[in-house]
């Protein structure tokens, strides 16, 4: 299979895994490898390069869901959290998690130096940390584990920083948990394509 088929395979079979177990067919490096590359090569406006990506196994994958557990108890009804429990537990059961965050540092240092794109940067960056996910997320797919992309965050981003040691200046963009798939994933329905993409010339 050519470079670019292998591409867009990785591309088609990226689906949201919700059932996952907390084994994985690839070895931890492995992993850490393919996320590391798929941030360094993901690009950003201007080489922006703001995205932060921090990978979680074992006890501190654990923790990372306790706190979005902890910090939705306090919020939802007593009567009504034990689906939003159930679905918490689910990420639990993972494998590990990655936080995808970006730094503001990064990105005021380009306002800075080019103001006449000031109110641009923003939006650059969260559409850089969006490709950085589609990577990582299609990389997953071809180590043979299943994902999906969670957004507890802001209620969780203090709570999370404090327990890792992150700089404040790191917003939580998305969680993305991750592991060996114990179901295949729903159905998925598409819009006709030539009403997305159109072909003028």
């Amino acid at each position: 299979m050519s470079d670019t088929l292998c591409f867009l395979q990785a591309l088609k079979e990226r689906r949201s895994y919700y059932a996952l177990s907390d084994k994985s067919p690839a070895e931890q490096a492995e992993i850490i490898q393919l996320i590391k590359e798929a941030v360094k090569y993901a690009p950003s406006a201007f080489n922006c390069q703001g995205t932060r990506a921090v990978v979680l196994f074992g006890e501190r994958h654990l923790k990372v869901w306790q706190i979005v557990c902890e910090t939705l108890q306090a919020r939802v009804p007593a009567d009504k959290f034990a689906p939003t429990a159930q679905k918490i537990a689910s990420f639990s059961a993972a494998y590990g998690t990655v936080l995808f965050w970006e730094d503001w540092t990064a990105v005021e240092e380009l306002q800075h130096k080019f103001p006449l794109y000031k109110e641009n940067f923003p939006i650059w960056a969260y559409q850089a940390n969006a490709m950085a996910e589609l990577a990582v997320w299609s990389g997953l797919e071809t180590l043979g584990l299943g994902a999906s992309l969670q957004h507890y965050n802001p209620l969780i981003d203090e709570a999370v920083r404090r327990e890792f040691g992150l700089p404040a200046s790191w917003e939580l963009i998305a969680q993305m948990p991750f592991g060996q798939p114990t179901q295949a994933p729903l159905p998925k329905s598409f819009s006709p394509i030539e009403e997305r993409v159109k072909v003028l010339g």
